[in-house]
């Protein structure tokens, strides 16, 4: 990843890290004419994928839906490990939304994804309890 791309998404992670959201959506960007629309590679994608995290951390629903939907509509990019949590965002937000149909759906879509993965894997574990409270 070029260091146009990297330096603002280290300080987006950051400020994430800091539970400073808004300031993450600030520092990427610079970022955003580097960052590839629909092609790329899982580092080329990892500013995206920050900046829809600052999004959901900040309570933006409907822009996290949205950048998350876009991963998720373009299959290629579903199958790498972004992608595949694309969906998981995805449903994160739609139960910010209040629209538990939608978030019911889009945390089937995960488990799915992840059927065959450790079922000791944090995330994966996280998923299982917040789907598990939408029932």
């Amino acid at each position: 990843m070029s260091s146009l791309k990297k330096i603002p998404t280290l300080n987006a992670q950051l400020a994430l890290n800091r539970n400073e959201p808004l300031k993450a959506i600030e520092a990427l960007q610079p970022a955003i004419p580097y960052v590839p629309g629909i092609m790329g590679t899982n580092t080329g994608l990892y500013p995206v994928y920050v900046r829809r995290q600052a999004y959901l951390a900040a309570r933006e629903r409907s822009q996290a839906a949205g950048e998350f939907q876009k991963i998720i509509d373009h299959r290629s990019l579903g199958l790498n490990p972004l992608g595949a949590r694309a969906h998981l965002g995805l449903a994160r937000a739609f139960v910010l939304e209040g629209d538990t149909a939608k978030a019911k759906a889009a945390y089937q879509n995960f488990l799915t994804l992840w059927k065959d993965a450790d079922p000791d894997i944090p995330t994966l574990k996280e998923a299982r309890l917040e789907c598990a409270k939408l029932q």
